[in-house]
C-alpha cells in the first residue's frame, strides 16, 4: 500500500498530466480495482495522448498507478463499473487532491450528469472506492460497507475516519523516489503487479492443493469400495459350490425346509446349505445360481475398476508433489495452473467466490416484487438520483405494475395518444422527487412508448393513487385523473445512462 508521501507525488502527477482530460473509458475487470482511460492535450501545442489510470484498493495493494496498455473490460459489467460508467464517462477531471492527514486521494470529475468524486480511501483491509456526488454523500462503494466502514451507509454524508493513535499517519517513505515523475505511476504498477502476480500464484497453489485434497479423497473411497467388492470372492465359490450340491440332491430336498445338509462326495464333507422356506427347491435352486451370477458381474466389473482406482491415486499424488516441487521462479510454475487436468479439478472442487461489490442498491428484489411472477416482472432502472424505475413488459405486466405493484406516493407516466409501457418512479415515500428522476422517468416513458423517435413530447405525471381500472377495461387501459404534464425535450445522453443502469435481476 502506497505511503502518504507516495501518495501526494502521484496525485500531483496525475493532476499535472491529466486535468481537463475527458474520461473515455471506465474498466472494472476485476475486483478491487477501476480502471479510468483519460484522453486529452497536456497542453496547447501537445499531441492528444491516453494515460490509463488504475485506482486499486485491494487490501495491502491499494495505489494509484498507470498501466501501460488498457485492461479488457468483462463481457458483463461489475456493479460498481455499472453505477460508474454512465455518470462519468464523457466527463472530465478537473482536480485531484489528497487529504493533509489520510491515505485518501479525491478525483473531481464535471461532466454532463454533474459533478462526482470518486475517492479512494488507502485504509490497510479497511481500504474502498467510494463514489460521491456533489453533495458529498456516498452513492456507490466498490467493496460491502460493512467491511470498511461499518458507521456508514450509501446515501449518507462522507465522514473521515476517527482519528486513531499511532495509526501510521506519518508521510512514510518514497520507495521510487529516483524514479522520473514520467515513469512514477509506472514504476508503481511494476512493484505492485508483481506482488499480485506473486500472491495470485500462492492462492492458485493453494486452491489446487485444496481441490488435490477433495479428489483423493473420493478416489480413495471408489478405491476401498472397489476392494470390499473384491473380498467378496469367497462368497463367490461358496454359492457356486452351494447350488451345484444342491442341483445334485434337488429330489431330496423337502419343501417349506430352511436348511438342507447335502453330502460333497469329492471331499466326504457335509455342506449346510440355507434355503427360503417361502421357496419351492427349484426357486430356491434358481435364487442361488441368480446371487452366484450377479456377485460373478461384480467381481469382474470390480477387477477392471481396480487398477483405474490406483492409478488415479498415483496420478493424484503425482500432480500434488509436482505442485509441492514447483517454485515460484520456475517457468514452469504458472503453466502449471494452465493445464487441462488442473483447471478441471478446480472447476470440480474449488470455483471461484463470485465478487463482492456493493453499489447503489441492495441487489435483493424489492419486496414489493417478491412473489410476483417472473413474466410480470418489470425492468428496473436506477435514476441519476438512485431511485428505482420501473416499466411494465407487457399489457398483463402493465396492470400488475400499475393496479398492485406501485402503491403510496410512487408516480405515474404516460404519453396521451402514444400508446406504450407503463413507467413508475420509485418515489421511497417522498412527495417531492428530484427533477432529474423525473426526467429520467419521462425519458423511459417516451422510450418504450410509440412516440420513441419524437424529439419532444408531453409526458403526464400523476400520483398512482389517482390510477384506476376501469371494469371491464383490456389489458393495459387503465383511467388517470388529475396530475400534471411534463413537457419533455428529448436528451441522447439522459437516455442512454438511464438504459445503462439496468438493474438485471
Amino acid at each position: 500500500m502506497l505511503s502518504h508521501s507516495e501518495l501526494r507525488r502521484a496525485a500531483r502527477i496525475l493532476e499535472e498530466r491529466c486535468v481537463n482530460f475527458r474520461v473515455d473509458k471506465v474498466i472494472e475487470a476485476r475486483e478491487h480495482r477501476v480502471q479510468l482511460t483519460l484522453y486529452g492535450r497536456s497542453g496547447d501545442d501537445a499531441a492528444s495522448s491516453k494515460h490509463h489510470v488504475l485506482l486499486c484498493c485491494a487490501p495491502g495493494t491499494g495505489r494509484v498507478s498507470e498501466l501501460s496498455r488498457s485492461e479488457k473490460s468483462p463481457e458483463d459489467l461489475l456493479k460498481f463499473a455499472q453505477y460508474l460508467r454512465p455518470r462519468i464517462t464523457g466527463s472530465r477531471l478537473r482536480q485531484v487532491s489528497v487529504h493533509a492527514e489520510e491515505r485518501q486521494v479525491r478525483l473531481r470529475f464535471e461532466g454532463g450528469e454533474g459533478i462526482f468524486e470518486i475517492l479512494l480511501a488507502l485504509m490497510g483491509n479497511r481500504s474502498n472506492l467510494y463514489v460521491l456526488d456533489q453533495a458529498g454523500c456516498i452513492r456507490a462503494c466498490q467493496r460491502p460497507l460493512e467491511q470498511t466502514r461499518r458507521s456508514m451507509s450509501i446515501g449518507s454524508p462522507w465522514e473521515d475516519p476517527p482519528p486513531v493513535s499511532g495509526s501510521g499517519r506519518e508521510p512514510g517513505e518514497d520507495r521510487w523516489k529516483l524514479a522520473s515523475d514520467s515513469d512514477y505511476l509506472f514504476a508503481i504498477e511494476r512493484h505492485y503487479a508483481q506482488i499480485e502476480e506473486r500472491t495470485g500464484l500462492e492462492e492458485r497453489s493453494q486452491r489446487v492443493a485444496r481441490a488435490l485434497r477433495k479428489e483423493r479423497k473420493q478416489a480413495q473411497r471408489r478405491l476401498d469400495r472397489v476392494e470390499s467388492e473384491l473380498s467378496e470372492a469367497d462368497d463367490v465359490n461358496r454359492l457356486e459350490r452351494a447350488g451345484e450340491l444342491l442341483k445334485g440332491s434337488l429330489a431330496a430336498v423337502p419343501s417349506g425346509a430352511s436348511e438342507f445338509v447335502a453330502r460333497d462326495y469329492s471331499t466326504g464333507e457335509e455342506v449346510a446349505i440355507a434355503l427360503d422356506p417361502r421357496l419351492s427347491p427349484q426357486e430356491n435352486l434358481k435364487a442361488i445360481f441368480k446371487r452366484y451370477q450377479k456377485l460373478v458381474r461384480r467381481l469382474a466389473k470390480a477387477g477392471a475398476q481396480v487398477e483405474g482406482a490406483r492409478e488415479r491415486l498415483r496420478e493424484l499424488d503425482a500432480l500434488d508433489a509436482e505442485r509441492t516441487a514447483l517454485s515460484e521462479e520456475d517457468a514452469e510454475f504458472a503453466a502449471f495452473f494452465e493445464r487441462s487436468v488442473v483447471q478441471a479439478l478446480l472447476k470440480k472442487h474449488a470455483p471461484k467466490k463470485p465478487s463482492s461489490v456493493e453499489e447503489i442498491k441492495a441487489p435483493k428484489l424489492p419486496a414489493a416484487l417478491r412473489g410476483v411472477a417472473s413474466r410480470l416482472l418489470p425492468r428496473r432502472y436506477l435514476s441519476h438520483d438512485g431511485l428505482e424505475i420501473w416499466v411494465g413488459r407487457s399489457d398483463e405486466g402493465n396492470d400488475q405494475l400499475s393496479t398492485r405493484i406501485a402503491r403510496g406516493n410512487d408516480l405515474f407516466f404516460h404519453l396521451d395518444g402514444a400508446p406504450g409501457s407503463h413507467v413508475v418512479l420509485r418515489t421511497e415515500g417522498r412527495g417531492d422527487p428530484p427533477s432529474d428522476s423525473l426526467l429520467d422517468a419521462s425519458e423511459l416513458a417516451v422510450h418504450f412508448s410509440k412516440a420513441r423517435n419524437a424529439t419532444r413530447a408531453d409526458v403526464h405525471i400523476v400520483p398512482i393513487k389517482q390510477v384506476s381500472k376501469p371494469k371491464g377495461a383490456k389489458k393495459g387501459l387503465v383511467m388517470v385523473t388529475g396530475g400534471r404534464s411534463l413537457h419533455l425535450r428529448r436528451e441522447p445522453a439522459r437516455l442512454k445512462r438511464v438504459l445503462d443502469s439496468r438493474i438485471k435481476e
